[in-house]
């Protein structure tokens, strides 16, 4: 089976999936009025200098921030310096976007804040890593998102996700994590870090001596395990626990560990076992991890909408769908009207949204006519 690019469409959002054969190599979302500015390329201007947080804060626009820090080589500059930057990290975990520099503006590019080029979406980041692979679309709008470079790759079909991409997309949101060999994983993100934490599940029923029978069955479940890291964006510290293993014996699973995160693009870091048998790894920070994109309100919005629109496709004459909806949530639709718009083109279903009192702020129920 051959590499490909899948992108289904929703209102509001995008899912990318990169598989092979019945494989997921990769995963991401796309919300193209909410990108992650990743990429991005400013101009910017020195708000303030905080020596005690090692940056600079700069103003970029719509009165928004970036943190630049000193390791960067800008010092403290003087207070309204106009500076090209780009984000190389979103924001996320309460924390904003950060920054790296490209340079001084010149006198010919000086000005105001502003955003001066987007950085790559996930179609464009996954096409660069697989030059050859053809990106399947299931909504001729996508083509009109993409680059003219890469309309030569683009395969429309009915649907972008088969049964077994969109049972494996739908995986990602649950904690619990089955592996081979009859083991799973739960995994928990806190603010300070991931934990992870593995279960021998079948493995004792194996006739061997425990402590080898569980390294065996650790061994093999850490590669499917490990690229849950990549597939939900796991990043930062992460801590996992094995199942069953003494400590000297869960230092033997080093290599393991290591050869499995070696495929990972963003180079995660095996740290050691710690005294405690816990396996340390520190992967980096660049794009929101999927937990935090779909536990947000918006994430649980526009996954309801997604089901919604399932459930309009199949009906012979489509009818109109009413969202009923707390204030928080009318403002979040009229904020983004394009939303309800991508639910009529896909569906055929007008959407109307009607504020309702008597639901919470960031409540909604939906009613067909």
């Amino acid at each position: 089976m051959s590499v490909l690019i899948r992108v289904a469409s929703g209102p509001g959002e995008l899912r990318v999936a990169l598989t092979d054969g019945e494989r997921l190599l990769d995963y991401a979302l796309w919300r193209p009025d909410l990108p992650d500015w990743v990429g991005d390329l400013y101009r910017g201007r020195v708000s303030a200098h905080v020596p005690a947080l090692g940056g600079t804060f700069i103003d970029l626009t719509d009165g928004q921030t970036g943190f630049l820090p000193d390791s960067e080589g800008c010092g403290a500059m003087t207070q309204g310096t106009a500076l090209m930057v780009r984000v190389s990290r979103s924001a996320q975990g309460g924390k904003g976007v950060r920054l790296s520099l490209r340079g001084i503006a010149e006198p010919s590019t000086d000005g105001p804040p502003a955003l001066l080029s987007r950085g790559p979406g996930p179609v464009e980041r996954m096409a660069a890593q697989w030059p050859d692979a053809p990106i399947v679309i299931d909504d001729p709008a996508v083509g009109a998102r993409l680059p003219q470079a890469l309309h030569a790759r683009i395969e429309r079909q009915p649907m972008a996700f088969d049964a077994d991409t969109e049972m494996m997309a739908e995986s990602l949101s649950d904690p619990t994590v089955v592996l081979p060999g009859g083991m799973s994983a739960t995994i928990t993100p806190t603010p300070a870090l991931v934990a992870i934490d593995m279960d021998g599940g079948h493995t004792s029923m194996d006739r061997r001596p425990k402590q080898t029978a569980q390294f065996a069955a650790n061994r093999a479940a850490l590669p499917d395990l490990l690229h849950q890291l990549r597939l939900r964006n796991l990043s930062g510290a992460i801590v996992v626990d094995a199942a069953g293993l003494a400590v000297r014996k869960r230092r033997a699973l080093a290599e393991p560990i290591e050869q499995a995160l070696s495929t990972d693009p963003l180079r995660p870091r095996f740290l050691g076992i710690s005294a405690l048998g816990l396996a340390e790894i520190v992967r980096p920070r660049i794009h929101p991890p999927l937990h935090e994109l779909l536990d947000s309100v918006t994430g649980r919005l526009l996954r309801s909408l997604r089901q919604q629109m399932r459930s309009c496709r199949g009906q012979q004459v489509p009818t109109p769908v009413t969202l009923h909806a707390g204030c928080d949530i009318v403002r979040l639709m009229r904020t983004f009207p394009a939303w309800a718009e991508d639910f009529t083109r896909l569906t055929g279903c007008p959407l109307r949204i009607v504020i309702a009192p008597d639901l919470p702020p960031a409540g909604w129920r939906y009613d067909h006519d």
